[in-house]
């Protein structure tokens, strides 16, 4: 008798579901859309910034510079201005981003030894004018060492040019420093968290405005017979979502996956029991299906700005990094990452696992005995 209620109640969600195609789109189509737009545009790679150059010179040796700037791909020559006011305009009206002013003797002072230019950056973006100056400094500095090699070579002097110093970097798990990387991972615990909180939500309190929970209550299904029934389509669908993400992401973005498979599917339904406890918790408080939607946006907006998703949280004031032991989803992003770009164990996140568990069997209990009390 249990399986059959329960079976039949799973069976008419998911009839609903396949009925109201913009549920559908939003469950299948949407996490794609997010996956691309994010994949793409949430990126804190910075190339092709708009340069003006003020050339004052004109000489074979700018031109060696400019070169060095093209061939960097940090840099594209978009302007080429006769007169510093000219590039300030360009730069006031967002035109070009950064500017290089050579000086008229540039060619003399580096025959005689050293020559200086002027770079200006626009800082109003402080996150690509960060990565545009270190760009501009080592461009400098790779092409000041090339031409003093030269002038070694050209003396005919057998010297090595050796810094005194020398830093060898290594970078692990993402050589490239792609963001997709990162930002892909992210979009998996946010589609998993949103879609199943709010969709949970929505689905519940449609029956209420239909007037159709009535009619469940009064049949022999029990309480929690018809709170799994409701939820357990949209958690199937949720790993479908996740499936469906880390497969364009793997395939399309390359965005290796190192952990295992399995285990991956496992923890990410820890994150599922908070995402169908908050969209349930949800269910009990609205009365319209965009009081339900108000609800749950008002825990997805903290959790997504407090989890790591966009900005790091070391970067945090120190209230707000505790705040942020609060948020699931700040612990599934550490999961996740770490399982697709290091392919570490159960043994490196275990507490990360811990938190995760708990939070979501607190949260679906509350949540599931307050539904269950507001039946009776």
């Amino acid at each position: 008798m249990f399986n059959s209620r329960l079976a039949s109640i799973i069976r008419k969600e998911f009839i609903q579901i396949t009925r109201d195609k913009r549920t559908l789109v939003i469950i299948l189509v949407i996490p794609i859309l997010q996956l691309f737009l994010l994949g793409y545009s949430a990126t804190s790679d910075v190339r092709n910034v708009p340069l003006a150059v003020f050339d004052q010179s004109h000489s074979p040796e700018v031109r060696a510079l400019l070169d060095a700037y093209r061939a960097a791909d940090y840099f594209r020559i978009a302007f080429a201005v006769g007169s510093e006011e000219e590039l300030r305009v360009l730069i006031e009206t967002g035109q070009a981003r950064a500017g290089l002013i050579i000086p008229p003797d540039y060619a003399q002072r580096l025959a005689e030894g050293s020559a200086q230019v002027a770079f200006i950056l626009d800082g109003s973006e402080p996150s690509v004018a960060s990565t545009a100056l270190s760009a501009a400094i080592l461009v400098g500095q790779a092409h000041a060492t090339q031409i003093l090699s030269e002038r070694i070579a050209r003396s005919g002097m057998n010297v090595k040019l050796q810094p005194p110093v020398a830093v060898h970097t290594n970078v692990w798990y993402n050589p490239d420093l792609v963001s997709a990387y990162f930002m892909i991972p992210g979009v998996i615990g946010m589609i998993l968290f949103a879609i199943t909180s709010i969709l949970t939500a929505t689905a519940i309190v449609r029956e209420r405005e239909r007037g159709t929970i009535e009619q469940l209550i009064v049949t022999p299904i029990r309480p929690w017979e018809l709170v799994v029934g409701k939820i357990l389509p949209y958690a199937i669908l949720a790993f479908v979502d996740t499936l469906e993400v880390l497969a364009i992401g793997h395939w399309w973005f390359g965005v290796p996956i190192r952990g295992d498979l399995s285990l991956i599917l496992a923890l990410s339904g820890l994150l599922l029991l908070s995402g169908l406890g908050i969209g349930l918790f949800a269910s009990t408080i609205a009365n319209t299906q965009q009081e339900a939607m108000l609800t749950v946006w008002m825990t997805l907006l903290p959790s997504i700005f407090l989890s790591g998703f966009f900005f790091p949280l070391e970067a945090m004031p120190v209230v707000l990094r505790w705040i942020s032991h609060l948020v699931p989803l700040r612990y599934y992003l550490v999961i996740i990452r770490s399982l697709l770009l290091k392919g570490v164990g159960v043994a490196a996140l275990q507490n990360e696992i811990i938190a995760l568990s708990l939070f979501g069997v607190v949260i679906m209990s509350a949540a599931a005995l307050r539904f269950r009390k507001r039946l009776d």
